[in-house]
């Protein structure tokens, strides 16, 4: 279930990828197209996409993913991970539906939305839930990020998508309007590809932290503040492309012991310029639990009827 392999596209010549099977196993062993361009499967089950000079963008670390899904394992954004969920099925229950999760990181978000899909066509086929997802049995999912570091993670926790090694500001190895939903967390957004890649009928759908997101913990663990024109600038990037559908606002109150707390700092960006050692020196003295609140938004978004040139 929730299996169904996406159309891609080369990265080299832009011609049709197929598959190569393994035997009677049922696995993709590799990906080729009729120019004779061909990318294996790595052991543990994502596919690099990365060509030329590869990408000139710093990737999370092992540090860095390892701290990601330790925290996220833990359960501690699954509210958030389930709203985005509600938020993507909509326009994913038609038939042969397919997502793109940009940024995939270590797969969670990804499977949360696929876990949503399957339990909402349990529920149809066994009559006890309203409306349908007709097309849920069919769902291709592609998670992309350029850290292969992450994708051991996401391939394992998502076994059923396709887990690509690549760049969001490269061309996008999916055709043109291919995709259902494309969901973005904490991740950049190529507008362009995005819009290509899209349905017209598709929903691209950002996830960003608010005002006051983490403020208890940001400055004494080392983080980012949010910048104040983060919403401003996120309309900036689309328009033309994109046109705003819907927010909503996730608040998630959070009960953090230190060893979460330094997680949390080294799986975002400041874990590209600390270490836990440095961490736990710094946190030194957090009480056995420390408050901290989580400041969400999930924007939605819908193509525009006249795309920008």
């Amino acid at each position: 279930m929730l299996s169904r392999l996406p159309v891609l596209l080369c990265p080299v010549c832009r011609q049709d990828l197929q598959p190569v099977g393994d035997g009677g196993t049922g696995r993709v062993r590799a990906l080729a197209c009729r120019e004779r361009h061909s990318f294996d499967a790595a052991r543990q089950g994502y596919f690099n996409m990365l060509v030329g000079k590869g990408t000139a963008f710093e990737a999370d670390t092992a540090e860095m993913v390892a701290a990601r899904s330790a925290f996220l394992d833990a359960g501690h954004y699954r509210p958030l991970a389930q709203a985005l969920a509600r938020a993507a099925e909509p326009a994913l229950n038609g038939p042969a539906p397919t997502v793109l999760d940009s940024g995939t990181g270590t797969g969670h978000y990804l499977r949360a939305v696929l876990d949503y899909l399957g339990d909402h066509l349990t529920h149809r086929e066994h009559g006890d839930g309203a409306g349908g997802m007709d097309g849920a049995a069919g769902v291709a999912a592609v998670g992309l990020d350029i850290s292969k570091f992450a994708l051991r993670r996401a391939a394992k926790l998502n076994p059923e998508a396709i887990n690509l090694v690549g760049d969001v500001w490269q061309p996008l190895p999916l055709p043109d309007a291919a995709v259902d939903v494309v969901t973005v967390v904490f991740a950049p957004r190529n507008a362009a590809e995005f819009a290509r890649v899209l349905k017209p009928t598709g929903r691209l759908i950002v996830v960003t932290p608010r005002a006051g997101h983490l403020g208890e913990i940001a400055s004494r663990a080392g983080m980012l503040g949010i910048d104040p024109g983060k919403d401003e600038r996120l309309a900036d990037a689309l328009a033309g492309r994109f046109s705003p559908l819907s927010t909503q606002d996730i608040d998630v109150d959070l009960s953090l012991s230190p060893e979460d707390v330094a997680n949390l700092a080294l799986m975002g960006p400041a874990g590209h310029h600390t270490d836990r050692a440095t961490l736990t020196e710094r946190l030194a003295g957090l009480p056995e639990t420390t408050r901290v609140s989580a400041r969400f938004r999930i924007s939605i978004f819908v193509p525009s009827e006249i795309p920008a040139p």
